[in-house]
């Protein structure tokens, strides 16, 4: 059963529907008692999933590392808020507290992030289910790039069907519930 949700994404502000999409978001999981687990974050898309979390009355827990911590990034009204040393520290963490992954738009972390995730589930390590928002086609082109990437051999089909992608928030947390069934 899912109880906590980790969701990878942007600490820059992207375009606003997509901080419309997180306050959504936080409205979804606030509906469904789902605590949001996440980088510990207050600016960016980050900051604007947290804050509507809290304002919605759920729970946020974030993990975050020192170094951001220190150059004032870290979120100070969390639920909980869990200092760490490394990245790595930080992404262990966040995958030992959630029961399932979504991946907002983001750049460079939130791809690492997510393709963690998804190795871990081609290796055997775990199946947690994990789905992309794909807001407003964010996610087109790294599905055309996977899509690649199974007809030039290098990705087997069945590793390319790991994940789901959603074009909506309520779609997203339907296929986080109905993966986790």
């Amino acid at each position: 059963m899912v109880r906590s949700v980790a969701v990878y994404l942007s600490s820059s502000d992207g375009v606003p529907e997509f901080a419309e999409a997180m306050r959504e978001l936080a409205g979804e999981f606030v509906r469904r008692d789902l605590t949001l687990v996440y980088g510990g974050a207050r600016r960016g898309l980050m900051g604007v999933l947290a804050d509507a979390q809290l304002a919605a009355g759920g729970r946020a827990i974030g993990v975050i590392p020192q170094s951001l911590v220190d150059i004032e990034v870290a979120h100070a009204g969390l639920s909980e808020l869990h200092v760490v040393e490394t990245m790595h520290q930080r992404k262990a963490m966040m995958f030992a507290r959630a029961d399932a992954f979504i991946v907002g738009p983001g750049g460079l972390g939130t791809l690492e992030e997510a393709f963690e995730v998804l190795t871990g589930i081609q290796l055997g390590y775990h199946d947690k289910p994990i789905v992309f928002l794909d807001l407003d086609g964010f996610w087109a082109s790294m599905n055309e790039f996977l899509d690649h990437a199974v007809r030039t051999g290098v990705l087997k089909p069945e590793n390319r069907a790991l994940f789901r992608t959603a074009t909506s928030v309520g779609a997203a947390v339907n296929a986080i519930a109905a993966l986790s069934a």
